[in-house]
Parts: C-alpha cells; sequence; structure tokens
C-alpha cells in the first residue's frame, strides 16, 4: 500500500466533504478573480496598479476579491484541522462560510461598500469551523474522555 493510500485510509469518515468544500472555495476564488480581470478591462484599470485612485466601483470589486484572499490561510486552516473531528459539521460551516463569501462579493460589487455587510452572516461559519478545530486539539490532547458524545 502506498503513502497516499495510507493516508487516506486513516481520515475520517465523511472527509471528502472537507476536500469538496475546498475545492468549492477555489471556484469561489476564481470567480472573483474573474469579476476582478473583467472589471480592469471595462473600467481600464492596468496592472500593477492595485487600486483605482478614481473609480469607486472597480475598488469594491477588487476589494471583495482581496477581502477573500485576506481571509482564506485561516479558512483553509480551520477547515482542514476541524474536519479531521467533525468532517461533517466542519465541511457544512465551510459552505456557509463560503454562501457569505459570494454574499459579500454581490453586495460590494453594487458599488456600496456597506452592501457588503449583507454577507457577514458566513462569519458564522467561520467561527464554527474554529469550534470544530478547538474540538479536534482537546481530543488530540485527550483534554476529553475517548467515549464522549460529540467525537463518536
Amino acid at each position: 500500500m502506498g503513502a497516499a493510500s495510507k493516508i487516506l485510509t486513516s481520515l475520517p469518515e465523511g472527509y471528502g466533504y472537507v476536500i469538496f468544500t475546498a475545492v468549492d472555495s477555489v471556484f469561489i476564488n476564481l470567480w472573483l478573480a474573474r469579476n476582478v480581470a473583467k472589471a480592469r478591462k471595462e473600467f481600464k484599470i492596468d496592472y500593477p496598479k492595485m487600486y483605482s485612485e478614481d473609480n469607486d466601483k472597480f475598488n469594491c470589486i477588487q476589494r471583495a476579491h482581496q477581502n477573500t484572499l485576506e481571509l482564506y490561510p485561516q479558512f483553509l486552516a480551520l477547515l482542514f484541522i476541524g474536519g479531521l473531528q467533525l468532517p461533517k459539521v466542519t465541511a457544512a460551516a465551510g459552505c456557509f462560510y463560503l454562501v457569505g463569501r459570494i454574499v459579500y462579493a454581490l453586495g460590494y460589487y453594487t458599488g456600496d461598500p456597506a452592501k457588503r455587510k449583507r454577507g457577514n452572516f458566513g462569519m458564522l461559519g467561520m467561527l464554527v469551523m474554529l469550534g470544530t478545530t478547538v474540538c479536534t486539539a482537546f481530543h488530540q490532547l485527550d483534554w476529553v474522555p475517548k467515549n464522549h458524545k460529540l467525537f463518536g
């Protein structure tokens, strides 16, 4: 049995949901990046300029993507680690977070930065993933009984 096969068989049942949630996040980031590229062309904002000095609509589109990228390392860390103990809960929370990012971006795309807050509900998903990650640490450190209901 190869090393990769051993790793896959050691993952908890349902960890595939965690993997699919990560794949979904890639597609959402690609969508956000595509929207920035389209806005660059529409508003004639050349590289390497990150933001426009006079086009707030472009800046809102760029910020939606940039803010998502700023939170991406935390999202992936919490998703992959929390998913080791509670894969279905963590994957569901990750999907909830990703829906929030879409709503956040669509609100920002209106050109009114205040409308981005419509997607703030997604941070609840991040909070749940933080909780599942802490549960994983507690379990790994044997700070909770092995037969605790939460850990099956």
